[in-house]
């Protein structure tokens, strides 16, 4: 994934469910499977995150890399939403909670 991705796919995504919705949910997987992900595209992330601050309810985030997981678990408190980790091989697991129900 690369910050062109972020800017050309995801951003208009985002932008067209928060002309349906209050609030929205992101299953985000970042696996050993996963492929590449350039430094730029986790900056532009970062700053999508930060233009949409209020927009999600609940984040669920897939790896098995030990420094996103570790990255996510220090900040999730700065995050105005439900955020939680799952590894790669309870992807479903995450899939649930993020389109659970309240």
């Amino acid at each position: 994934m690369s910050a062109t991705d972020d800017r050309d796919v995801l951003d208009p995504a985002i932008e067209e469910g928060l002309k349906h919705h209050d609030k929205l949910r992101l299953l985000y997987v970042l696996g050993k499977g996963f492929g590449g992900y350039s430094s730029g595209a986790l900056w532009e992330d970062a700053k999508l995150g930060m233009r949409q601050w209020h927009a999600w309810e609940r984040v669920a985030v897939v790896t098995d890399r030990g420094w996103i997981h570790d990255s996510v678990k220090a900040f999730a408190w700065m995050i105005p939403a439900r955020v939680r980790v799952f590894p790669v091989d309870r992807r479903d697991e995450g899939r649930d909670w993020v389109t659970a129900a309240d």
